[in-house]
């Protein structure tokens, strides 16, 4: 008797890997590059540097997913269909050390920091992941709507901009300058969190509105987008269905040629090959207080990836053991190891494909090693990432509304799970971590007057909503795990 192959296993054929693969690169691809672009800004490179670090980026984001999805000995990988990237967690503190000491020299001290931080994030990753039990249905639903909500933020920002405009007449300072451009190409690229810290005496007014704010066409192009996604899902058959999201940045990329917002300049000046070199910027340098501070930002890193790991296990049927959260956080202190020699930063899964994989049904991880693959091409031809990086984010706006509203949706599948009849305190879980988790994105500088060195660990809402969502869970319920609720939640999660 065939023993039949659980979905995440499954190879597809190579035409349906290919396409499916670049419908998660195309997912990601803006908030891959906006990292090295503000960090590259900050440590003001030339450009020819910031490019260097884009390919190297996009190269070493292959990289990483191949190990995290694909598997490398019983150490690392999760192998769950999971995209890397790098982590805006980690920009404020690379911004502030870049500010400090800029050019090659900053670049050195930022890259071995991220080296070390790697390192012992390795180290520790077992530790964290032995908290498996304390994430019982009501704590993993939570943060997982937690995470689709706060990620409604970059489809939003995707359609409409930055509502601050680049240009504010208030604005004299070169310093002050600077951090506004970041913020701006951060939110336009989709930050949610690590957004550069707002520099000391800078008040910002009212009047800092940006006139080009929710343009009626990028409206109209991302209308389009979302709308042809849903009748491609809801009318296409087989795999036309599952592409949808893919299909509908074509329609848009299309729109957006005809109308004259997507160009090819850049492709035309991108080179055809690009080799990525270790150490571009010399041998590394090693300060204690930035290697704290870079450690500090992977433990809050690992913590997100947890939640994200568990949504996949929900979302894919495949239970998360602690040996498997183990090897995927241990990939992240890999990935984050690599990351710093290569001339790049801390990586994390990329919570928007997570959503990707709710759309499209399509469970296998191979599609996410055949976009590993991509990527790593991308990296290495800079000709064909210039042409993806085309893209204009407006079109990938509708796209977010649907891929993200799926992670929410999920979280809230899992809650459908839960006993709030017999046990009320849950109400209480869902609506005190989901209250502390909307914190940061509706206040983003309710910390302005708090310590700086505790901005890394307090800036994420969804961190926020995991600690309170952990804590109220066990004063309330203890540590027990729920098992009605773990197996309610299981067979919502199969539905």
């Amino acid at each position: 008797m065939t023993q039949s192959v659980h979905p995440v296993d499954e190879i597809l054929p190579t035409p349906k890997l290919f396409t499916l693969g670049l419908q998660h690169v195309l997912v990601m691809y803006a908030g891959a590059v906006a990292v090295p672009l503000i960090v590259g800004r900050a440590l003001k490179l030339e450009p020819a540097d910031v490019a260097f670090l884009i390919s190297a980026d996009l190269f070493v984001c292959g990289l990483v997913t191949l190990i995290q999805s694909l598997g490398a000995t019983q150490w690392f990988g999760i192998r769950l269909p999971v995209m890397m990237g790098v982590t805006f967690a980690a920009v404020g503190p690379m911004v502030a050390m870049a500010n400090a000491q800029g050019g090659s020299d900053g670049a050195r001290a930022i890259f071995g920091a991220i080296m070390a931080a790697g390192v012992i994030s390795m180290l520790i990753a077992p530790f964290i992941s032995r908290m498996l039990r304390f994430f019982p249905p009501v704590v993993t639903g939570t943060i997982i709507l937690v995470i689709g909500v706060s990620l409604m933020r970059i489809g939003i920002n995707w359609i409409f901009g930055n509502p601050v405009g680049p240009t504010a007449p208030q604005i004299v300072d070169p310093a002050h300058a600077d951090w506004l451009k970041s913020v701006t190409d951060g939110m336009a690229a989709g930050s949610v969190t690590g957004l550069p810290e707002m520099p000391a005496g800078l008040a910002l007014a009212a009047k800092m509105n940006n006139p080009a704010y929710a343009p009626l066409g990028n409206i109209a192009v991302s209308a389009v987008v979302l709308l042809s996604i849903l009748l491609i899902a809801r009318f296409g058959k087989g795999f036309v269905a599952n592409i949808s999201v893919l299909l509908g940045i074509i329609i848009g990329a299309i729109i957006a040629v005809a109308t004259g917002a997507m160009g090819f300049s850049k492709v035309g000046e991108a080179a055809w090959f690009g080799l990525v070199t270790p150490f571009h910027f010399g041998m590394p340098v090693f300060d204690p207080i930035m290697i704290l501070t870079m450690t500090l930002v992977m433990i809050v890193v690992m913590i997100e990836s947890t939640g994200m790991f568990l949504a996949l296990g929900d979302m894919t049927g495949r239970k998360v053991t602690q040996p498997m959260l183990s090897a995927g956080l241990r990939t992240d202190g890999l990935g984050t190891l690599i990351g710093g020699i290569f001339n790049t930063f801390p990586y994390t899964s990329f919570s928007q494909n997570v959503g990707l994989v709710g759309v499209t049904g399509v469970r296998s991880r191979f599609v996410c090693v055949a976009g590993g693959i991509i990527l790593i091409v991308l990296g290495l031809v800079p000709k064909m990432g210039a042409l993806v990086e085309s893209v204009p984010t407006m079109v990938l706006g509708g796209a977010g509304l649907v891929m993200f509203g799926m992670v929410a949706a999920t979280g809230i599948r899992i809650l459908a799970g839960v006993d709030f009849a017999k046990n009320r305190n849950n109400l209480f879980i869902v609506a005190v971590s989901l209250g502390f988790g909307m914190i940061p994105l509706i206040a983003p500088n309710f910390k302005m007057w708090m310590p700086h060195e505790i901005h890394p660990l307090i800036e994420s809402g969804i961190l926020l909503a995991s600690v309170a969502a952990v804590v109220l869970n066990a004063f309330f319920n203890g540590a027990k795990v729920d098992m009605d609720g773990v197996k309610a939640a299981a067979a919502a999660a199969d539905h």
